[in-house]
């Protein structure tokens, strides 16, 4: 005969109220996916997208970018394996404006040494989707992509595929209509699309770094006033990089090499010789150049602005993070000046464009700490 219950006693037993309510973080450990794998493929992406960066910097430069005429995007991964075929590929080029009306008379060694940067450049761009298609088709098949991600990572590889059109319509503009260089705007998208992809990327290792638990709870301290400050920095750090796509793109750096002035005067006497009107926005050197210089002193300012309104944060990581900015901030202008003074030697302007990459990148890491700002211990905290 059973025993009858005390109106008291617990309806369900211990053993059953245990199996019943979930272990902490069980949810969050089953939708988290392999986070740390992931994270290192992005990181590993990250790197090489930066490379690109900097060899499509040394491509342009090097008045390289048009060596190669024609785009095909599989088979163009071999480059010309025998005699013939380097004859073919140096005809192709005597044909556009760039051989006939300034290398006329160049030799076909000569042509080899920018083939080959104009085509490491495009390998590198074939590496960066492959290895995006591998290790997406990796963690999809395994079933390691934390939940909410796919689309993200997706969308990575898409914009990687649009780069690639994007840099052949960029090309295309400099094969024909007496062009000895790429369009300068279709560049400043080019490079523009490169640094919001690299962005991408260095936001999601940085979010991947933490669990979604971490995340949710980090907002709740979130400094909103410094995060938005950090989004107006971003946006004029990016029309500065645009404009230094523009300042590339006609070789604008090297026509005037004197600082704080330019040929002795604030503002460049020929600024709107050209016609139409808004063609000295894209092609004038001197105008082009005095609104990158413009925009160089707005960055700095304001970045030391932001600067001096992080001192106020309570967490000391993001005073550092923010500390790294001004240093970079401070360190482009430099570089910049220094490229001015020198005439954009090769090697001087190349480091200025990992600055760029560098700066970017700070400024995205110190927005993504004041708004999900890392725990600390009490010594760490402001007192």
């Amino acid at each position: 005969m059973s025993q009858k219950r005390s109106i008291f006693e617990d309806v369900a037993s211990d053993e059953k109220a245990a199996v019943a309510t979930p272990q902490p973080g069980l949810i969050d450990k089953a939708h988290r996916g392999a986070r740390g794998a992931i994270r290192i493929w992005l990181a590993a992406l990250f790197g090489i997208v930066v490379l690109m960066i900097l060899v499509g910097g040394l491509t342009r430069l090097t008045d390289s970018g048009l060596s190669i005429t024609e785009w095909k995007p599989v088979t163009g991964a071999l480059p010309p394996m025998n005699a013939a075929a380097w004859d073919a590929e140096f005809t192709r080029y005597q044909a556009i404006p760039e051989y006939q009306l300034q290398n006329k008379g160049m030799s076909l060694a000569e042509f080899k040494a920018i083939y080959w940067w104009e085509w490491g450049h495009r390998q590198l761009g074939r590496i960066i989707g492959l290895v995006w298609a591998v290790g997406l088709l990796f963690f999809w098949a395994t079933k390691r992509i934390p939940t909410g991600w796919t689309g993200r990572l997706i969308g990575v590889g898409v914009l990687g595929g649009l780069q690639g059109a994007i840099g052949w319509w960029m090309v295309s503009s400099g094969l024909g209509g007496g062009m000895l260089d790429v369009a300068s705007y279709r560049l400043a998208i080019h490079l523009g699309l490169a640094f919001a992809i690299l962005g991408l990327i260095a936001w999601y290792v940085l979010r991947l770094a933490r669990s979604e638990a971490d995340l949710m709870q980090a907002r709740r301290g979130g400094e909103t006033s410094l995060s938005g400050l950090s989004n107006v920095l971003l946006v004029l750090a990016f029309v500065q990089i645009l404009l230094g796509a523009l300042v590339a793109g006609i070789d604008a750096g090297r026509g005037y090499t004197d600082w704080p002035l330019m040929a002795g005067q604030f503002f460049p006497a020929d600024a709107f010789d050209l016609a139409p009107w808004w063609r000295n926005f894209l092609e004038d050197d001197g105008l082009v150049q005095f609104m990158h210089r413009i925009g160089g002193y707005v960055v700095v300012i304001f970045g030391l602005f932001i600067w001096r309104r992080s001192r106020a944060s309570g967490n000391m990581t993001t005073r550092r993070a923010f500390d790294w900015v001004a240093v970079l901030v401070f360190g482009q202008m430099v570089l910049g000046i220094g490229t001015v003074l020198y005439s954009a030697p090769l090697v001087l302007a190349i480091i200025h464009q990992l600055g760029a990459v560098l700066l970017w990148v700070a400024i995205l890491r110190a927005r993504f700490l004041s708004q999900y700002p890392p725990s600390q211990s009490i010594r760490g905290a402001r007192p």
